[in-house]
């Protein structure tokens, strides 16, 4: 059994969408660190996201006992494409159609030269099916995004993209699942530590 848990990265204090734009995470809150760390199992393997915010969590979370993966790029955060940077107010006036489909009809409506759910969750799946495979009995520690983990979330339950992005995923907060012989279970969504 390959045992996860998804860790949000740090609060970004963006009030814009936040996909690809490479910002930094507020990780000054010592406490909060602590208690996720001890949270979470000490040997693990840990992975994360290429961009600074889920890299410097994670470099947060790094013990002698927890053995480092290579960053992934395909753990990234929905590619808002144009939109990223804008707030929501100014997508919706920009794009309202469209806007609105992203949200209310997600899976195959694609954000202006960005991506869309489906392509986010492909992307993703082939991640932790490889690592999966390669690590079969393993804890992993995966630091990344809130769309990312409620892929995820839609994986574990069989459900649609709607009812994934139903749940809430707060920054630092661990999402604990589990995979063995091809199918997930789900251990806890949203844990504060």
């Amino acid at each position: 059994m390959t045992v996860w848990h998804w860790v949000r990265h740090g609060p970004t204090h963006e009030k814009t969408f936040v996909g690809w734009r490479d910002v930094p995470a507020d990780l000054s809150d010592a406490a909060q660190i602590a208690r996720l760390n001890a949270h979470l199992p000490r040997a693990a393997l840990l992975v994360s996201s290429d961009l600074c915010r889920a890299v410097t969590t994670a470099d947060a979370l790094t013990l002698p006992s927890r053995a480092r993966l290579p960053n992934e790029q395909d753990l990234r955060e929905l590619h808002f494409g144009a939109w990223d940077g804008l707030h929501f107010k100014e997508v919706a006036a920009r794009d309202p159609e469209l806007s609105r489909a992203y949200w209310e009809r997600p899976g195959d409506v694609v954000a202006p030269e960005g991506e869309s759910w489906n392509q986010t969750k492909a992307r993703v799946d082939a991640v932790v099916a490889r690592i999966n495979a390669a690590h079969p009995q393993a804890h992993v520690i995966a630091v990344a995004h809130f769309g990312v983990i409620l892929t995820q979330i839609q994986q574990a339950l069989g459900t649609d993209p709607l009812a994934a992005m139903a749940h809430k995923i707060d920054n630092l907060s661990v999402t604990h699942l589990s995979h063995t012989d091809g199918q997930w279970q789900i251990h806890g969504i949203n844990q504060a530590p």
